[in-house]
């Protein structure tokens, strides 16, 4: 009887809870080989098996008999009612098989609780098929394909086997007959050495399967003696690429994705099938359909082929066999694996569970061979058994989980259901309670408060019911939070722990053992996920950046391949998650590592066949590096835009080559105008968008795009400026006050009004709106004002030019005049208009004012005339808080003079006074005055004491303002004025034509490879100029060479070695530490011969001669350094 045919009592228990039963027993140092004990062979005889020898050498069905059979059963359960439960049934068996062998305890890496019913599990599954000689056999390849990556040998399966027969010895006792004793030792040899037999006799098929999956996913497979070849095949076609076409950062994606394939990094092996394919099958689970055959494509892969082959044979409806298509790849690829092999069947046991229905197994298997068979071009008995052998163990692990997750789901739906207030608060506490008891160095890793501690254990139980709810995002979600786990350095050996603490947690809670099972199984599998996900994302990239250490950063990446060496810094892929160590240090503060890890990708490494640098990749990875930087590390800018600027060592003419690789920051991935520009603007650094990186790429852009484009939009303002000076400053007076000048007038005013004023009004009611709808105000004080008033004075300035103009246009004396109906031409000169005249005036001298205001802009033109407005700018502050301090002495001294008895009315009450001291301080008095003021010697006093506050003080002080004002902008108002072009050329490239700017782009030339020296064609993406040879004196060669072999698979020779021999940071830090060393010596030997203090000072020389041996060792091995 196969095991799709038993009934759901024989596969009631969880199959994948056995994978470690015997493998993970494994010692060097074991017993001997024939370390039994002599056994009495009564019911112990089977054939080629028996009690104390283990038989490698066959794999056949045990014949134990009836009797033997049902005496071992009869054993085994007085073993489970002896014990509390079935659980504490297992927490014994683990013990006894942990404290067999101490030095196996390393191998227990999966969760107390979890593995205990593992065991249990395993152990009850094979001792109930012991009546039935073919399906045991079934169950044993079961569990020996999931141990085929441990290494089983003869003397782990006597400490396993050995272990098991002492425990039931010990809580049996006379309950368990000789002949059940020898039946069972019988069955765990028979057991081990079918895992033994299985690992040797199956090694060739899974060679075959490795290699005909290759071939059919048009991959090269690396195995065996193969591995180094191939490996040094895949970074050739990865670092050649990057040598012809300039960087590694072309390679990038061939190898992330040759990365994914080869380690089955993926869930979902459709995300690895072509963009057809996979979109194909996306489209027909839409559909519902697995495949049409419209498709006239000629299939290439696995997955194009299965989906040719399921429409052909009539299986175009059974959707769930894309769930199996979709993880297929990580199955195959890590059939080795016995760990991930079962993590990924567990997860497509849950995935398939959710598609209603019969699901017959058997369909894709049908599919699946006929599909190799028309890839694999060596198709042969030796594939078809190999193949048909791997989807039979697949089809068990399916099967024994079949129909059970429903039912899990169900039984932990309402047990979480049911616990109130009170029982989630002993979760949240007694986990922890116990889980600090289990493994005390936990709690050096979980410093969080109470409440976020609570919060955890509350996602903890919320998670193990939505893995059965969604298990795909589940998975998602797991991975990256695994990942977030591999920057924290949290060890995975604390998982168990947990894991353990929540099952004993929850145990106490509920007497529902399914339910019970249920959340022991899910949280299993999640703990399994995220130990799986921090092993493979834990690189020595990551940890040395887990310690902030430059040192060990670059130790990490000298062991990488000088092809792969800048994707070890920016990609830890992991299932279909990716992680960056670049952005995980510099979010995580770890900034001498990322400082370490820019200087490193942005250094220019080469050898006789090609250049690496790691600009593309760095900026493909990372699109927006430079806001990340501006957001979080500003510090590093100025080392990321070093890293993009080579100058040449040989001067030529008085001249120095310089190559500036600005392809990224003029150009995004997408080819639109990189927002490299208003990243560095608004971050508002003036030294910054100084560097001669972010001014190259400003000025370039500036004066081949943005500048005609500006100017044409500043057209219209000037034209509009003329036409207003026109009609308000000159043809009013020229003196000239006939028709035709009325005319004329007439005609630019209303030009002024309909076009320049309406053109303002839709501006500011369009930006009004926006803001009145999304509620964005700003306070100034007490008064709210929309939000966009607040983004530039120019804004200001505009709105307050437009209120004057509807002023002006409501008071209009032209209108007025015309509404008189009394004259035939334009005039302005009415009774009407007569009373609008002079505040008419006042208006359109206001409004002139703001007119040329917003003239200023055109001082970007020039950066020294840009610095200088905005060095006016800065200082008027200075200039306004003198007025006030001089008007309020004026005030101050307005009222003293209208309280002094005088006679002088030039000076009579408080407003005449103030303006007369005006005048005096401002040098507009008449001398002639003065002899008057001579009369009244009050009053003469009072206005010398206000000369002297004024002019000579406040005069003075005003300039030394200035002067120091203008001195501290002076450094950086070139800088502020870029600042003010940067924002310019944002707001101006919004309106350049997109043809223009793909000329302007070819014409950068930016795909063409730009030359180090003559003959030296060198790296793509750069402006070469040349600049003064004594602007940047160097004397260095920017660029690393390195001779030997070329292989892009090849390490990067030491580079400390090649630059200067001797790494004095590590030679002194070596002293030091020996220095220490011999200092603790010392101090130990001083203490455990220090005596009285009477004696002390003859014991202290007698220390010190005594320890001259370790003076002297320290000595050689200073002379050594």
């Amino acid at each position: 009887m196969s095991l799709e045919e038993r009934s759901d009592g024989d596969t009631e228990e969880d199959d994948d809870g056995t994978r470690e039963t015997a493998g993970t027993v494994e010692e060097d140092g074991a017993p001997n080989e024939d370390g039994v004990e002599d056994r009495d062979p009564a019911g112990g005889d089977a054939g080629a098996y028996n009690a104390n020898d283990v038989n490698d050498q066959v794999f056949e069905e045990l014949e134990l008999g009836l009797d033997v059979a049902q005496l071992v059963q009869d054993a085994w359960n007085v073993f489970i009612q002896s014990a509390e439960s079935r659980e504490a049934a297992g927490e014994a068996i683990y013990a006894a098989l942990f404290d067999a062998a101490p030095s196996l305890q390393s191998l227990f890496r999966t969760p107390r609780a979890v593995m205990a019913m593992r065991f249990m599990n395993g152990l009850q599954t094979i001792i109930q098929s012991l009546k039935d000689p073919k399906e045991l056999k079934i169950v044993v390849e079961t569990l020996g394909f999931q141990h085929l990556d441990l290494e089983v040998t003869i003397p782990r399966v006597v400490v396993f086997r050995d272990a098991i027969m002492d425990l039931f010895a010990v809580e049996l006792g006379d309950r368990c007959p000789v002949a059940a004793t020898n039946g069972l030792g019988t069955v765990l040899n028979y057991v081990g050495g079918a895992f033994i037999y299985i690992r040797l006799t199956y090694a060739e098929r899974l060679k075959t399967i490795s290699v005909s999956w290759a071939g059919a996913n048009g991959r090269t497979a690396v195995s065996g003696d193969e591995g180094e070849d191939g490996a040094e095949e895949a970074a050739e076609a990865a670092g050649g690429r990057s040598g012809q076409e300039q960087s590694s950062g072309n390679a990038a994606k061939p190898q992330v994705a040759a990365s994914a394939s080869k380690k089955g990094y993926s869930w979902f092996s459709g995300r690895q099938a072509s963009a057809g394919s996979f979109g194909d099958a996306e489209r027909a689970r839409h559909s519902g359909e697995v495949g049409t055959g419209m498709n006239t494509a000629v299939p290439k892969t696995f997955n194009q082929m299965f989906m040719f082959n399921a429409a052909v044979m009539g299986f175009g409806t059974r959707t769930w066999m894309l769930e199996v298509l979709n993880s297929f790849d990580a199955i195959v690829c890590n059939v080795t694996n016995s760990h991930r092999f079962q993590e990924e069947c567990d997860v497509l046991s849950l995935r398939i569970s959710k598609y209603p229905g019969t699901i017959a197994l058997g369909e894709y298997k049908s599919v699946m061979l006929a599909s190799l068979r028309s890839l694999v071009k060596d198709w042969g008995s030796l594939h078809e058994v190999s193949w048909s052998w791997l989807w039979e163990n697949v089809a068990r692990m399916l099967m024994a989980l079949m129909g059970k997750p429903a039912g899990q789901e169900r039984a932990l739906s309402c047990l979480l259901a049911s616990l109130d207030d009170a029982s989630l608060s002993i979760i949240r506490r007694e986990v922890y309670t116990k889980f600090f008891a289990l493994a005390p160095t936990g709690q050096d890793y979980f410093k969080q408060s109470t409440t976020r501690l609570h919060f955890i254990a509350d996602k903890v139980v919320a998670m193990t019911l939505e893995m059965y709810k969604e298990p795909k995002r589940m998975v998602e979600d797991i991975s990256a939070l695994g990942l977030r786990h591999v920057g924290y350095g949290i060890p995975t050996d604390l998982f168990g722990p947990f894991v353990t603490a929540c099952v004993q947690v929850l145990r106490l809670l509920t007497q529902d053992d399914k339910a019970e099972e249920a959340f022991r199984w899910s949280l299993g599998l999640i703990s399994r996920i995220l130990t799986r996900v921090i092993n493979e994302g834990s690189t020595i990239v990551m940890k040395a950046i887990n310690t902030n250490s430059a040192k060990l950063l670059k130790r990490a990446v000298a062991c990488a391949p000088r092809g792969q060496r800048s994707l070890w810094m920016l990609n830890v892929q992991v299932g279909t998650q990716s992680i960056s160590p670049l952005m995980w240090a510099i979010g995580a503060g770890s900034l001498e590592a990322a400082r370490a890890i820019i200087q490193d990708l942005l250094t220019i490494r080469a050898d006789r066949d090609r250049y690496y640098y790691g600009m593309d990749i760095m900026f493909e990875r990372h699109p927006d590096i430079i806001k990340r930087l501006c957001a979080d590390a500003p510090a590093l800018l100025p080392v990321l835009l070093d890293g993009l600027v080579w100058r040449s060592r040989v001067v030529e003419g008085g001249l120095r080559r310089v190559n500036y690789y600005v392809r990224h920051l003029i150009v995004s991935n997408d080819g639109r105008f990189s927002k490299a520009t208003q990243w560095f603007t608004e971050n508002g650094d003036p030294k910054l968008v100084c560097h001669p990186v972010a001014a190259l790429v400003t000025d370039t852009v500036w004066s081949r795009v943005a500048f005609s484009t500006f100017l044409y939009g500043k057209a219209w303002f000037l034209f509009t400026l003329m036409v207003f000076v026109l009609s308000q400053s000159i043809l009013t007076r020229t003196g000239n006050q006939g028709e035709d000048n009325a005319n004329v007038i007439f005609g630019c005013r209303c030009f002024i009004y309909f076009l320049s004023m309406g053109q303002l009004l839709y501006h500011h009611i369009k930006y009004l709106t926006a803001d009145l709808r999304n509620r964005s105000f700003v306070k100034f004080g007490f008064v709210k004002v929309p939000e966009y008033v607040s983004n530039s004075w120019q804004d200001v300035v505009s709105l307050l030019l437009t209120i004057l103009l509807v002023a002006m246009l409501s008071i209009e004396p032209l209108i007025r005049c015309l509404e008189s109906g009394g004259y035939k031409t334009f005039t302005q000169r009415c009774p009407q208009g007569e009373n609008f005249i002079f505040s008419y005036s006042l208006m359109s001298s206001g409004a002139m004012i703001l007119y040329f205001l917003l003239l200023c802009d055109l001082s970007v033109f020039s950066t020294r005339v840009s610095a200088f407005a905005l060095v006016c700018g800065r200082v008027l502050s200075e200039l306004l808080l003198f007025l006030f301090a001089f008007s309020f002495i004026v005030v101050a001294f307005a009222c003293a003079i209208s309280a002094l008895d005088q006679q002088d009315v030039r000076f009579d009450g408080i407003p005449s006074s103030m303006l007369r001291l005006y005048t005096i301080t401002l040098g507009m008095f008449s001398p002639d005055h003065y002899d008057k003021i001579l009369d009244e010697p009050a009053l003469m006093a009072l206005i010398i004491a206000f000369v002297v506050v004024t002019v000579v003080f406040l005069y003075n002080l005003l300039i030394a303002q200035l002067a120091c004002a203008y001195s501290a902008s002076y450094q950086d108002m070139v800088g502020f004025a870029r600042l003010k072009r940067g924002n310019i050329v944002m707001e101006t490239m919004q309106s350049v034509p997109q043809r223009r700017w793909e000329a302007f782009v070819d014409g950068l030339r930016l795909d063409d490879r730009v030359e180090f020296g003559e003959g030296d064609i060198g790296l793509a993406g750069g402006i070469q100029v040349f600049e003064p040879a004594s602007e940047h004196p160097t004397t260095v060669d920017l660029i690393r060479r390195f001779g030997g072999s070329t292989s892009p698979a090849a390490r990067w020779p030491d580079e400390d070695l090649a630059l200067s021999g001797r790494d004095d940071e590590d030679r002194f830090e070596r002293m030091e530490k020996m220095i220490e060393r011999a200092m603790k010596r010392m101090s130990a030997k001083q203490k455990r011969r220090g005596g009285s203090s009477a004696g002390g000072s003859s014991m202290m020389g007698s220390n010190l001669n005594e320890g001259s041996g370790s003076d002297s060792g320290f000595t050689s091995g200073s002379s050594q350094l």
